[in-house]
């Protein structure tokens, strides 16, 4: 039977993430890599939204990831998973950044101005293009590690044969809560320098997390009996954090190392995971849509969002306000359009998407 609000997690949780992006990319907070401020306000209150979500968004994307492959190694060989997350994971997030996601970077690389100081200083065309390719990556990060996680969780597999994933059924409540203690430990390791997103061993937990001890059915019933507590719990400490660091660079080192921040988001992962699995565990025509349509939003919607950055907020075309509807907007219109049209394309549904055939009824 299949875990509908695993799916609805998903497709939720990319939304949470246009909305990000659009405020992160013009955030008064000294948070590094899109344009910056472009308002008059003093203070933009408004980027608190960043704070409350920026903690847990994406480890609960790694511990759904974990849920899922799980599901998918009871039902497949490991040669098969490998295959198919290669296909769906590996392709796109190399090869399409040679055919597709350049573009990203030269958009990233403009609204820095590195693209200009490029050309201005006489660099090959190719190598430019090399670097554009480099720059490309943005929201890939998320599919290289999920790459990653998969082809060690299969040597793990060969290692301990069975014998944590039957441990994880019997799970109880008071050791779901000591596993925020390893994730604290992670979070201080394997953190790459400059693109502060790679944090190797941070998000490895939670996705092993999610395979030996949250894809069991027995501990998802087990936290459906207290979602609405720790539904409140998570409201508590996401505002409490938002609350001491708000104006500080919430996305590095020193904050997100810290207990707090571990603490955040852990408890918005467990409070997302238990509550959907209560609430949101059911399926109708306008969730299939949303879900058969994730990847692409996740893919393509940050495009979106610079272009319109790039184009019309960074020259000062548009009042502020403006510029952040279209940025949403774009967000919505690139992730859902370039999704539809490029996998309906030869070869770069496969290079970009990692669709082997064109799927004309996406669902």
């Amino acid at each position: 039977m299949r875990k509908y609000y695993l799916d609805n997690i998903r497709w939720i949780t990319v939304v949470i993430v246009v909305i990000y992006h659009v405020l992160y990319m013009y955030n008064a907070e000294g948070v590094l890599g899109g344009l910056g401020k472009i308002t008059s306000l003093p203070v933009q209150y408004y980027d608190v939204y960043q704070y409350l979500v920026y903690p847990w968004f994406m480890p609960v994307l790694f511990l759904v990831s974990g849920i899922s492959a799980r599901l998918s190694l009871d039902s497949h060989t490991e040669k098969e998973f490998i295959r198919a997350r290669t296909l769906k994971l590996l392709i796109p997030s190399t090869i399409g950044l040679f055919v597709f996601q350049f573009i990203q970077g030269y958009v990233s690389m403009s609204l820095g101005g590195g693209f200009e100081g490029l050309v201005s200083e006489g660099v090959p065309k190719p190598l430019i293009y090399l670097i554009m390719v480099a720059s490309g990556s943005g929201v890939l990060w998320y599919v290289h590690l999920l790459w990653l996680y998969c082809v060690i969780l299969v040597l793990v597999r060969k290692i301990e044969k069975g014998k944590l994933l039957k441990a994880g059924e019997k799970t109880p409540l008071w050791m779901i809560a000591l596993f925020l203690f390893p994730i604290w430990g992670a979070a201080q390791i394997l953190n790459t320098p400059i693109v502060s997103v790679y944090r190797i061993a941070f998000y490895f937990v939670f996705f092993m997390l999610g395979y030996f001890v949250f894809s069991n059915d027995e501990v998802i019933e087990r936290l459906k009996k207290i979602a609405v507590p720790l539904i409140v719990f998570a409201a508590v400490i996401c505002v409490a954090f938002a609350g001491l660091y708000f104006g500080d660079n919430y996305a590095d080192k020193p904050i997100n190392r810290g207990l707090l921040y571990s603490l955040d988001a852990y408890a918005g992962s467990l409070a997302m995971l238990s509550g959907m699995a209560r609430f949101g565990d059911f399926s109708n025509s306008f969730t299939k849509w949303m879900s058969g349509h994730s990847f692409g939003l996740y893919v393509f919607h940050y495009l979106g969002i610079s272009s319109v950055a790039l184009v019309l907020a960074k020259p000062g075309i548009l009042p502020a306000p403006v510029c952040y509807i279209l940025s949403l907007v774009a967000g919505f219109i690139f992730g859902y359009g370039l999704y539809a049209v490029i996998s309906r394309i030869p070869f770069f549904r496969w290079a970009v998407l990692g669709i082997k055939k064109e799927k004309r009824d996406i669902v």
